[in-house]
């Protein structure tokens, strides 16, 4: 590496600087997958995607023909399908030499440098004191002479097997499997394959999604991931005592790295037990004194002292995560919490999964986890903090805060950076959502919520071909992925492919018949057939209170009547929002309601419900920065005072491009445009419409996204220039060519255009 060259039999090959490149990265991790990300913010970084896949493939075709290696049958590069590549073949560092100063002329002339504008390679020093032995089998494990070095680095990641339990006790099947991952994940330098890598790569191997992991299943995983090794675990019983072992394996020699047992004088006792011989494994594999002793939570309060509750509440996390079976998590859940009412992580998971059938019941099972959050881990108390902000206070600027200090903490951790990404969205900072969902997918590779967070960034980046080819290269891992689905449907609305987006529909299916009634009802009245739009939204209510999903039926209805309001049937909307509150008066159903009803001009009850909200929830983000400002604008337009509206919306200024609830993204600035017209101030409208016309990708098939082009010509109309003005009219008249014709927007629009003529 410190030459740049590469040799066989001492003879150097001729090998250009791309692929060469290539080789010297994969040899800084060999054994681990460098993913195609990886190596174009290495060593592509300003190439255009679509300039970059052709490179890549060719860099790679020439380093294997140098290698003389087969894509086929590889011995030193592998190619994981829509992952990256890894370097499989063992790696022995050269020997260590004395060091060289800088008049010895036998020293090695430097590596060449990289360009400025690239990252620089963190080049794996050669030099005294570097680490004897090899890398075997092409992993991340290191033999190290010196005791003192560490068994595994901060780059491994480790593979946990399925336990063998031989005492004939049901409730420690899947129970101390779950126990010790959650001792293990206190550690911000052991990272364990996550679940739903682990349900991904199975397939891959021939086998079904839920296989157990056996020794030799867990072997096979941890070759395939690139994982370091595997801890195998068994439970038996000796008399009245229970004997806990743990063994670590080098997941490709399959020899034994080193062993642990413990025992436990009761069943009550086992979860201590267990902590202890976590805790020395931590030691054993590198993790130092003084990390363990940092992030070591007792077991029996990182989840619980009860091992039924234990084993309800891992069911439940498997049902909920693995079959997203809500209901069937809940009835779990519960009965965890019966069996040990101080089970905070099942509060926090409660609250999780009633989030589509009742806001209420979610809200009050965050704040009791919240209660409790003394008594959890690190890790555990940053996942409950930040979702009680998301959840119960709403108050996005503390979630956040949560969150990225949880990531520094966990670097390995994918949670928070995921999580990040969606509140950057909603704070309309999508480099930022693009940059953390970027990240969550690295530590995660082939995560469907990542994938498809990558997709939604990009999209409302206005990076519409980038969108299409991380679809196209992800598309068979993830079509069973609803989020990924309904980017395809967006795209295609955002590309007027018309039959794309029925195909979209179509391979939705019943499974995902809910949601894609929402997305169409939501194009209907972009075309101004709110008739349709209407009909679509309420089968979407409806089918979700069929399924018991109480409040997404309620969240459909009042973002049906919001889409009814935009679009020109103020009564029918100020209808169907009273209708919506007097089910449920939840944070969500009530900042709608506020502005449907401001927007339908029942302005004494969108007062009253704007006030509530800013007594019951003035530390909602969303409450204070976005649906109270807009809904008090829009009552001082209905008053004819555009300064006030215009300081109303100067609250809303910071998030303005964001997405509050998913249909009316940009409101805002489509408000702050109307206050500009009513102040005859066209230059400035027109500069505000123009926003929303620019955002295609935040606007996607909201109706804003069309009434922008009329507000747009009224804007070029007052300002005298009646030839832009006309091109704006046709503009709008041509997306609503199909509207329902008694539609009083469009008929307005029509009579405005005739007297430009």
């Amino acid at each position: 590496m410190r030459s740049g060259e590469l040799r066989k039999a001492g003879s150097r090959i001729r090998l250009q600087e791309q692929p060469l490149k290539i080789l010297m990265v994969l040899l800084e991790q060999p054994g681990e997958v460098v993913t195609r990300e990886d190596l174009k913010r290495r060593i592509w970084p300003d190439e255009p995607y679509g300039d970059f896949d052709h490179s890549v493939n060719v860099a790679i075709a020439k380093l294997r023909a140098a290698l003389s290696d087969s894509a086929e049958t590889p011995r030193y590069v592998e190619t994981l399908p829509r992952r990256g590549y890894r370097f499989i073949f063992p790696v022995t560092p050269p020997p260590e030499k004395p060091e060289t100063t800088d008049a010895d002329p036998a020293a090695p002339a430097p590596a060449p440098a990289l360009p400025e504008k690239r990252a620089k390679f963190r080049w794996m020093p050669i030099a005294a004191g570097f680490m004897l032995g090899a890398v075997l089998g092409g992993s991340a494990w290191w033999w190290i002479r010196s005791h003192k070095s560490k068994m595994l680095t901060d780059k491994d990641t480790l593979v946990l097997a399925d336990f063998e339990n031989t005492t004939g006790e049901t409730v420690f099947d899947g129970t101390i499997r779950q126990a010790l991952a959650v001792q293990l994940e206190q550690s911000p330098f052991l990272r364990l394959i996550s679940d739903a890598t682990v349900k991904q790569t199975l397939p891959l191997m021939g086998k079904p999604p839920d296989t157990r992991l056996t020794p030799d299943v867990a072997q096979q995983l941890c070759i395939r991931t690139g994982s370091a090794a595997v801890l195998n675990g068994s439970i038996a019983k000796l008399g009245n005592q229970y004997v806990l072992g743990l063994r670590v394996t080098n997941c490709r020699t399959s020899d034994s790295l080193f062993e642990e047992q413990v025992t436990a004088d009761r069943k009550e006792e086992v979860l201590k037990a267990l902590a202890q011989a976590a805790a020395t494994v931590r030691k054993k594999l590198g993790e130092s004194v003084g990390t363990v002793q940092k992030y070591n939570m007792p077991l029996e309060q990182v989840t619980t002292p009860s091992l039924e509750a234990l084993h309800a509440y891992s069911l439940g996390r498997t049902t909920l995560i693995d079959r997203e079976d809500a209901p069937g998590a809940i009835q779990l859940f519960e009965r965890a919490i019966r069996l040990d009412p101080n089970f905070a992580m099942a509060y926090a998971s409660l609250g999780l999964a009633y989030g589509d059938y009742s806001q209420e019941q979610s809200v009050w099972y965050y704040r009791k986890a919240y209660e409790m959050r003394d008594r959890v881990s690190d890790r555990e108390r940053f996942y409950i903090e930040a979702h009680y902000h998301e959840a119960v206070t709403g108050d996005f600027e503390k979630a956040r805060e949560t969150y990225e200090l949880w990531s520094r903490l966990y670097p390995r951790d994918d949670i928070p950076h995921l999580n990040l990404s969606e509140l950057y969205s909603h704070f309309g900072q999508y480099e930022d959502a693009r940059r953390e969902v970027a990240e969550s997918l690295r530590l995660l590779p082939g995560d469907c919520l990542s994938s498809a967070g990558l997709v939604g960034a990009l999209v409302r980046l206005n990076r519409f071909d980038e969108a299409r080819a991380e679809i196209k290269s992800a598309q068979q891992a993830n079509g069973e992925c609803l989020h990924f689905q309904s980017y395809r449907y967006a795209l295609a609305f955002l590309n007027g492919n018309r039959q794309e987006m029925a195909q979209a529909v179509n391979d939705a299916g019943d499974k995902w018949q809910i949601q894609f009634l929402f997305l169409q009802a939501k194009t209907a009245a972009y075309d101004g057939r709110l008739n349709e739009s209407h009909e679509l939204m309420q089968r979407a209510a409806s089918a979700a209170r069929k399924s018991r999903q109480e409040q997404l039926g309620g969240y459909y209805e009042a973002l049906g009547a919001e889409l009814e309001a935009m679009v020109g049937d103020p009564e029918a909307a100020k209808k169907e929002a009273k209708e919506a509150l007097a089910v449920s008066k939840v944070r969500d159903v009530e900042s709608i309601a506020a502005l449907v009803l401001a927007l339908a001009r029942d302005d004494r009850t969108a007062q009253s419900l704007a006030d509530d909200l800013m007594k019951r929830f003035h530390e909602s983000t969303l409450v204070e920065k976005d649906y109270v400002p807009c809904t008090l604008a829009l009552l001082s337009l209905h008053r004819a005072d555009a300064p006030k509206a215009l300081e109303y919306l100067d609250a809303t200024a910071e998030y303005e491009l964001g997405e509050p609830d998913g249909n009316n993204g940009l409101l805002p600035v489509f408000l702050r445009g109307q206050a500009f017209l009513m102040s005859r101030r066209g230059r400035e409208a027109a500069a505000e419409f123009q926003k929303i016309l620019d955002h295609r990708g935040i606007v996607l098939n909201s109706p804003i996204g069309a009434l922008a082009h009329l507000e747009i010509a009224r804007a070029f109309s007052m300002q005298g220039n009646s030839a832009t003005a006309r091109a704006a009219y046709q503009d709008f008249l041509n997306l609503w060519k199909n509207a329902d014709p008694d539609n009083p927007i469009l008929r307005q629009a029509k009579a405005e255009y005739a007297r430009l003529q």
